[in-house]
């Protein structure tokens, strides 16, 4: 689950059709390209938020240094 809207209504839809449903949420990155914060953690703050008010688990994985590993050699934007 990103927080966003997409994510959020598809996890409340499948909880409404009675499916067993369960929020992952990946840190994928934690600095911008400009040299700043990325907003990951105001991100995992509304998952976590929309998780609760809906009623399901929610996890967190942390896969910043394979995302990092994956990306060497490319231009990341």
């Amino acid at each position: 689950m990103s927080g966003g809207v997409d994510s959020s209504v598809a996890a409340l839809l499948l909880k409404q059709k009675g499916y067993d449903v369960v929020g992952v949420f990946m840190k994928n990155w934690s600095q911008n390209l400009a040299g700043g914060e990325c907003a990951w953690a105001r991100d995992q703050e509304d998952a976590r938020k929309v998780a609760a008010k809906i009623g399901i688990p929610i996890y967190t994985f942390d896969f910043e240094e394979e995302y990092k590993k994956a990306q060497s050699g490319r231009d990341v934007q």
